[in-house]
């Protein structure tokens, strides 16, 4: 007797969908943008595939053509792709922790690659990526950025929200972009805080929400001192980032957690940061009197600090 074959469920296509469009395949983690990335390419009419990330993806996804994989389905992955005919393929959405070998239910078209995934899992986030990314392309797949479905999730230079920065927040946001660019040569983050002319955080592997909760904490202990609001957020991407799958973001949490800590504001680095929910973080940085700002510019080489 023949093997059962594992049958593969996905919903019906949209009818709507525009003749001869390229088809699209978003491969979903969590978060927001994934949803705001099928809106962007179902409002384009382009034939669409959800293909989300089990326990990891926003339930909304399943209002659209919509299928699941596991970690390390990799077969069935290409099973859907080869069914849905596409070649191009976007990465998006936010994964609470990077699983172990352990919990990886590795199917036939993992084993194949199980080399690259063991030396991939032990690498920085830049070697995770960028080995999902090159299997893809060796299989002949085109890797799409989020923002070249969805545009207007980035921003360009000298975007501005909220109230217009001082200019010592000018100087704390030229500051903390100095200093997240120095950590994102190490493949450590994407983000810094810096306030009256000092950094007071970097971002490591607990991300920029919880760098916010240590500054707010350390304010709270005294261990850090200003009156008001004061400081900057500075968010950008990694020097050999692949925005392609790994474009940082900001959204309304942040919003929230830098005027939770007391800070000035935020400045993000234009078209290589999204803005996630971009309606409502701009109403919440306008109701809690928080500037976001795109600049490029950082200290200039040999500047001193309170000079």
């Amino acid at each position: 007797m023949a093997p059962a074959v594992a049958k593969t469920t996905v919903t019906t296509p949209d009818p709507g969908a525009r003749p001869g469009a390229a088809p699209l395949a978003v491969i979903a983690a969590g978060g927001n943008v994934p949803f705001e990335v099928a809106s962007a390419a179902s409002a384009e009419k382009r034939p669409l595939l959800v293909i989300a990330l089990e326990g990891e993806a926003d339930e909304r996804l399943k209002t659209f053509p919509y299928a699941s994989v596991k970690w390390g389905q990799l077969g069935k992955l290409e099973r859907l792709l080869t069914d849905h005919g596409t070649r191009d393929v976007v990465f998006i959405g936010s994964v609470d922790r990077r699983p172990d070998l352990s919990s990886i239910g590795l199917d036939f078209g993992a084993l194949r690659i199980l080399p690259r995934i063991v030396k991939g899992m032990i690498g920085g986030d830049d070697t995770v990526l960028g080995n999902l990314v090159r299997w893809f392309e060796e299989s002949g797949y085109r890797v799409v950025g989020a923002h070249e479905v969805a545009p207007s999730l980035v921003v360009p230079e000298g975007f501005a929200a909220g109230p217009a920065p001082s200019s010592d927040d000018e100087e704390d946001a030229a500051l903390a972009l100095e200093a997240a660019k120095a950590i994102g040569v190490l493949d450590i983050g994407q983000a810094a805080v810096a306030v009256g002319g000092r950094v007071v955080a970097l971002e490591a592997a607990e991300g920029t929400d919880a760098m916010l909760e240590r500054v707010a904490e350390l304010r709270e202990r005294g261990r850090i001192r200003w009156k008001g609001r004061a400081g900057v957020l500075a968010k950008r991407a990694k020097p050999r980032q692949d925005l392609r799958i790994d474009m940082p973001a900001i959204g309304p949490r942040t919003v929230d957690n830098v005027a939770r800590a007391g800070l000035a504001g935020i400045v993000i680095e234009p078209e290589r940061v999204m803005l996630a929910e971009r309606a409502e973080t701009l109403r919440r940085a306008a109701g809690s009197g928080t500037f976001i700002v795109a600049r490029t510019n950082e200290r200039a080489p040999g500047a001193a600090d309170g000079a």
